[in-house]
């Protein structure tokens, strides 16, 4: 398919603004203007019935998280919904559009986890950070009027990736039961470096050179830790027993494959995973509903998705 118009419109005005590539820019920099372009792209945030930033004690000190609840009465289901950035870029407010969305659509409290980043915190310090969210939440989730029976995980890119992972480890770990795991367009293997990882190229969007450098900051030894489960989720030797999938992935986007190869893989191993392909739309996408239609029907859909699990 081509470029969907709004995407390609989208692509016009970076070229003809010179925009660079976020991996030209200091670290400083890049997470300054990630965050700016999705919180113009996000939409108009909703109002939601409450929202409260605390923290929990996490593996090495405290950690943020938003408590976003939807004006009704509870107890309510938890979705913990983790940002993307590559596990270098990102904050609490990354993702604070979304979770609007989601905890007003799916009726839910949504928990967003402030997890530390990379190269500051290499890996795994996101994944304990966001599995101990959960862990301790599962505990303690009744001071926010939540049935933690009923929880959900979910994220993009990055986000997605860790949100996998989390699947596996509570499995492993006999961590909380999960319900549900929304993986848009998610991280799923670090040695894939063909079909659509070689096809995206252009730095007018995310592309395999993006993947790179993010790679670089997660990892401190990427040859070695790149085939750890942790990383790779595709990888694990066993799949049986995770929670229900929906993964989201977008035609022009180097981690198309992966994220699908990856609902394949589940499915295999007898979980209901479903793929969501929308053709048109590039890397990122999700987070952008205030820009591409596509985007508030992939929300949309995550929402009808989590409602039928939670």
């Amino acid at each position: 398919m081509p470029l969907d118009p709004q995407v390609a419109a989208m692509r016009e005005r970076k070229i003809a603004q010179d925009t660079p590539p976020l991996y030209t820019l200091s670290l400083a920099q890049a997470r300054a203007d990630d965050l700016a372009s999705i919180q113009a792209a996000g939409g108009t945030p909703e109002q939601v019935g409450s929202v409260v930033n605390d923290s929990y004690p996490g593996p090495d000190g405290e950690i943020p998280i938003r408590v976003y609840r939807p004006d009704v009465e509870g107890p309510l289901p938890v979705l913990f919904y983790f940002f993307g950035g590559g596990w270098t870029l990102g904050t609490i407010d990354t993702s604070d559009a979304i979770c609007r969305r989601l905890t007003n659509a799916v009726g839910c409290v949504t928990v967003a986890v402030g997890y530390r980043l990379a190269p500051e915190h290499r890996f795994p310090a996101a994944l304990e950070d966001c599995y101990g969210a959960v862990e301790w939440f599962a505990a303690n989730g009744s001071r926010y009027d939540a049935d933690v029976s009923r929880i959900a995980v979910g994220g993009d890119s990055a986000g997605g990736n860790l949100a996998a992972v989390v699947s596996l480890m509570s499995r492993d770990r006999g961590g909380p039961q999960l319900r549900a795991q929304l993986l848009v367009y998610p991280n799923t293997d670090y040695t894939a470096s063909s079909g659509s990882m070689a096809e995206n190229v252009d730095p007018a969007f995310f592309n395999n050179r993006s993947v790179a450098w993010y790679w670089s900051h997660y990892l401190a030894d990427p040859p070695s830790e790149g085939m750890d489960p942790r990383v790779s989720p595709l990888r694990a030797a066993d799949h049986a027993g995770l929670p229900p999938a929906l993964v989201i992935t977008a035609e022009y986007d180097p981690l198309r494959d992966q994220g699908e190869a990856y609902a394949r893989k589940l499915s295999a191993a007898g979980v209901p995973a479903e793929v969501s392909r929308y053709d048109g739309m590039v890397h990122g996408f999700f987070a952008m509903a205030g820009d591409f239609a596509a985007g508030e029907r992939a929300q949309e859909e995550a929402a009808a998705f989590l409602r039928k699990f939670l």
